[in-house]
């Protein structure tokens, strides 16, 4: 996984409305990267509605939380109207597949997705938090929030 003060590596993906999203983008923002294993399961369900439930706060943060998974532009968004999701963005990792997990370090080749995982990136773009998840352990949203308030980044 990428460390703790590295510059992080620019990227463009697809958001579920098919718009694109640069990282580099979104300097003077603090940016949570959510990676998921794959959509339409239950864990990973409840992982992106915590970014949903907590995007007022992350906003009133500078922040802004980006879920990324493998899965196609069109599954991520049949998932999230199903879910629905309106303020966050879900990205496609889906081609190269699974090319920005792998430039963070938390791609399962085996397996052929990624870590579940939460990144935390500071208004500069370097890595302030950085933790991966066992496969069917929700992210505590908590922790990265509790961050952001302390003034840790």
């Amino acid at each position: 996984m990428i460390g703790l003060g590295s510059k992080t590596p620019d990227f463009a993906l697809k958001d579920q409305s098919g718009k694109i999203v640069r990282l580099s983008d979104l300097v003077g923002k603090r940016v949570l990267l959510s990676f998921r294993p794959l959509a339409w399961t239950a864990v990973c369900h409840d992982q992106m509605k915590s970014l949903e439930d907590n995007h007022a706060q992350l906003d009133e943060l500078n922040a802004v939380a980006l879920g990324i998974g493998v899965d196609s532009v069109p599954s991520n968004k049949a998932w999230a109207d199903s879910m629905g999701i309106e303020n966050t963005r879900l990205l496609s990792d889906f081609w190269p597949h699974g090319e920005v997990a792998k430039a963070y370090g938390v791609f399962r080749e085996k397996e052929g997705f990624s870590e579940r995982a939460n990144i935390l990136i500071d208004e500069e773009g370097k890595v302030v938090f950085a933790k991966s998840y066992p496969i069917a352990q929700q992210p505590d949203i908590e922790e990265v929030m509790k961050s952001l308030k302390a003034g840790h980044i």
